[in-house]
């Protein structure tokens, strides 16, 4: 079973990693092909950067910032004791989905199952094991940064992460592939060229008997739903029925083969969602 993910926009650059990982940290795979889109982020100016990515002058001055700081080559790749050290992808990225999953309170042996089991797909990256070492950065997938192969990064990666997620598919040893990444991100994979059966789980809050899909509590449940993986070591999706975490329950009424329903009441915490 292998599990999908999308990064996160805010990052944890400060906290330090609590366990001593190092002998397992890896590079990205897809260097190259990162190293062509940050030559074309580098000779941005802040102004461009904020025009092409809609976000504030502040975020853009930072990520202008992060890019000219940015540096790999086969010869000096990336390390954690440098000037601008490198931090293991899943303890990098802070977003709902890494709240949900909390990898700085996984043990060791969960960290592992996590590498063995998860992809991270990524604008930049392609896609990520947790424990590839990355700089900090910020390129959504749906960014329409133009480049050779063509007018945004889904032309730019092409067949590119659909060939490494099969792989790593080939890897976990199954043939399931668990659809935990935004619309944004899954665009990215090609589902008809994946060479395992895909199951994308959604996550429903309900109130007075009507369930609908609130965004931060469903992006929470997509890292909680991880957790509870390499908690139980799980190897399989008929296991991830049994996912119960923060008052979830698996609903066989409303799933399918392809999508799995999970619902949970409004009352064991009050929030408003109607």
């Amino acid at each position: 079973m292998y599990l999908l993910l999308s990064p996160a926009k805010n990052l944890n650059e400060t906290d330090a990693v609590p366990l001593n990982l190092s002998d397992s940290y890896s590079q990205p795979a897809l260097m190259e092909q990162a190293c062509e889109l940050m030559a074309l982020l580098k000779p941005l100016e802040p102004t461009d950067l904020s025009a092409l990515m809609g976000i504030s002058d502040k975020l853009a001055q930072t990520n202008a910032l992060r890019n000219q700081q940015w540096a790999w080559d086969t010869d000096k790749p990336f390390t954690t004791e440098c000037d601008t050290p490198a931090k293991p992808a899943v303890y990098l990225f802070d977003g709902d989905v890494y709240t949900g999953l909390d990898a700085y309170h996984l043990d060791e042996s969960q960290i592992s199952y996590l590498n063995r089991h998860v992809g991270i797909l990524s604008g930049l990256y392609g896609v990520l094991k947790p424990l590839d070492l990355m700089l900090p950065y910020r390129l959504e997938m749906g960014t329409k940064l133009a480049n050779p192969k063509g007018k945004d990064l889904y032309q730019f990666w092409g067949y590119q992460i659909t060939a490494l997620v099969n792989q790593r598919i080939a890897e976990s040893g199954s043939k399931v592939l668990i659809n935990l990444a935004s619309n944004e991100y899954f665009k990215s994979v090609n589902p008809k060229n994946i060479d395992a059966d895909i199951i994308t789980p959604r996550f429903e809050d309900g109130k007075d008997g009507q369930y609908k899909v609130v965004s931060f509590y469903a992006k929470k449940a997509r890292g909680l739903m991880v957790r509870f993986a390499a908690e139980n070591q799980l190897t399989t999706a008929q296991q991830l029925k049994n996912f119960n975490l923060e008052g979830y329950q698996f609903i066989e009424n409303a799933s399918s083969s392809t999508e799995y329903v999970f619902r949970r009441d409004n009352k064991w915490k009050q929030i408003k969602i109607f």
